[in-house]
């Protein structure tokens, strides 16, 4: 396990911030998977702040990357409804005794479960991506500097290791990794192919990342911007939010996403099996850090394990699933934007 620790001193950080001195115990809200969020209240007003993980802090690109991705969230928000972390001393991210932190201003709003949206929602957020799509970040000057394609995971290494551990989710991986390792290879391939256009966006603008106030959405959540091809995020995004609870596509809900988005971005023409098989990239990407959770090879304390064995069962699962439907989505997107 890493011997880097969560320190969470809030009473400093408003301190330091100058948010007003506390009115009660700071709050854990839910959040991503990858950090920590919590309601803070001062004198002053009411914060989400997000303690950033620090272990992910430690890996080299990550510093620079939260930079990025927060003057990306600055430069969006002048075009689309977005949240930016609060600048202060001329930064978005704020250090205290060696913790990094994000703190936003509070929003009255709430994210949708699946079983709440509709097609006006799919409608609202396919215009806000296109919106993202149509932005000029030029200015920004941020260099695509990242690889494309995800790197070859040895699978039976960390099957070895699990099976040495006893953990649980080693039989799903066991049944599971000659496709897996069928499923690296076609993301790989459908990463280089679709790596000649690319664009800055927010790449992870699923229902958990939009705030609603009403009928108005609010992009939050700003951690993984930075470039993507625009078609692979239009589909990905489209799927997550014409899900059901049961991870099932919603037609309708999918194509009127696709719809929104043209209407605004003009017209569409890709490859789509490339573009479906290059959804695997994170999903398989998410998986592997997961099993270096569970694994504690990449993990704070016992309650991040145990988050990370059980995302482990859940993201094969869901990888599978989508494995199961890239055919019919493929044969929607060919017959409906002919």
């Amino acid at each position: 396990m890493g011997n880097l620790k969560y320190n969470l001193n809030f009473e400093k950080l408003c301190k330091v911030m100058q948010l007003g001195e506390l009115v009660r115990e700071p709050e854990a809200i839910s959040g991503g998977f990858l950090h920590r969020m919590f309601s803070v209240e001062t004198t002053k007003g009411k914060y989400a702040v997000k303690a950033l993980n620090p272990q992910i802090m430690l890996r080299p690109t990550a510093m620079k990357n939260t930079i990025n991705s927060e003057r990306i969230a600055n430069l969006a928000s002048s075009k689309i409804s977005a949240l930016p972390a609060i600048i202060f001393n001329g930064s978005s991210i704020q250090e205290v005794d060696g913790q990094f932190f994000l703190v936003f201003h509070w929003v009255e709003g709430r994210s949708l479960k699946a079983k709440e949206i509709n097609n006006i929602h799919c409608i609202k957020i396919g215009e806000t991506l296109a919106n993202i799509h149509s932005t000029n970040f030029s200015q920004l000057e941020i260099s695509n500097n990242s690889g494309h394609a995800i790197e070859d995971i040895n699978w039976n290494c960390y099957l070895n290791m699990g099976e040495e551990s006893n953990l649980e989710w080693t039989s799903i991986l066991r049944e599971n990794i000659n496709n897996l390792y069928k499923w690296t290879t076609e993301a790989n391939e459908s990463a280089k192919t679709l790596s000649s256009k690319m664009i800055i966006s927010h790449r992870d603008l699923d229902p958990k990342n939009v705030m609603w106030i009403e009928d108005t959405p609010i992009i939050i959540d700003w951690e993984s911007a930075g470039f993507v091809n625009p078609m692979h995020e239009l589909i990905e995004t489209a799927i997550y939010w014409s899900e059901s609870e049961t991870g099932d596509i919603d037609k309708k809900r999918f194509l009127e996403f696709i719809g929104a988005y043209k209407n605004i971005f003009g017209a569409l023409d890709s490859n789509w099996r490339i573009v479906l098989l290059n959804g695997f990239s994170g999903k398989l990407g998410w998986l592997e850090y997961n099993l270096k959770r569970s694994l504690l090879i990449e993990c704070t304390d016992k309650e991040e394990q145990n988050m990370g064995t059980n995302q482990v069962t859940e993201t094969i699962n869901s990888i599978k699933h989508y494995a199961s439907m890239i055919l019919e989505v493929e044969m929607w997107l060919n017959n409906e934007l002919l």
